[in-house]
């Protein structure tokens, strides 16, 4: 039976914050990454048409495509738009210390490697910054030492973690983000600012650099 969906072209796909996260937060591959994940690695922004779906998707088959992409429509993923959101292509060295800092209240945040060596931070001193970013390294193991037991037994499916006051505001929050083979951990001081197009430009510019 053929899908009653038509494909609006002329628009440009816009990930949201919350489809940028779903994206890069796990590593088990599915067809709602692939097609997040196609979109993400573009160096120009493409519209949306029946070669480009084919080539983020992965799939010849334009009904199962369209209906991909219409699911994500509908979690919010993703959007159309009708211009484009270009990302500067601008040294990312010296970029990441900007970006980071506007993912917390405090500004205080860094990217750490899964061996606990920080790569890039803002707000954080050198000293505090090497032993923040190991202790990431050892959330992170935590974190897939139990996997089974949150993911299966407890039916949490989510793999962040976060060290917070009674209140239960995040005083430091750990989230680990898959880009390819590689894997890196995002640590924020105070209350995460994860909601805004920051943090999608941040997955962007990272998932271009490591995600193959």
């Amino acid at each position: 039976m053929e899908t009653s969906l038509s494909l609006q072209t002329q628009l440009y796909p816009k990930i949201t914050p919350a489809g940028a996260y779903y994206a890069v937060s796990g590593y088990q591959p599915n067809p709602s990454r692939a097609l997040l994940h196609g979109i993400l690695k573009m160096e120009t922004p493409k519209a949306v048409n029946r070669e480009a779906l084919a080539q983020w998707t992965n799939t010849e088959n334009y009904d199962t495509a369209l209906n991909l992409l219409y699911r994500l429509q509908r979690l919010e993923f993703l959007y159309g738009e009708e211009a484009p959101t270009v990302v500067p292509q601008t040294d990312l060295e010296n970029r990441l210390p900007t970006m980071l800092g506007k993912l917390s209240d405090t500004g205080k945040a860094l990217l750490a490697d899964d061996n606990g060596l920080y790569f890039a931070t803002a707000g954080f001193h050198h000293e505090s910054a090497e032993e923040v970013a190991a202790l990431a390294g050892e959330v992170a193991r935590l974190s897939e030492q139990h996997a089974l037991l949150i993911k299966n037994n407890l039916n949490i499916n989510q793999n962040s973690w976060a060290i917070c006051d009674p209140s239960g505001r995040s005083e430091m929050a750990f989230f680990p983000l898959y880009f390819g083979d590689v894997k890196l951990i995002l640590v924020v001081g105070g209350n995460p600012q994860l909601q805004n197009d920051d943090f999608v430009e941040l997955i962007q510019v990272l998932y271009r650099r490591y995600g193959g």
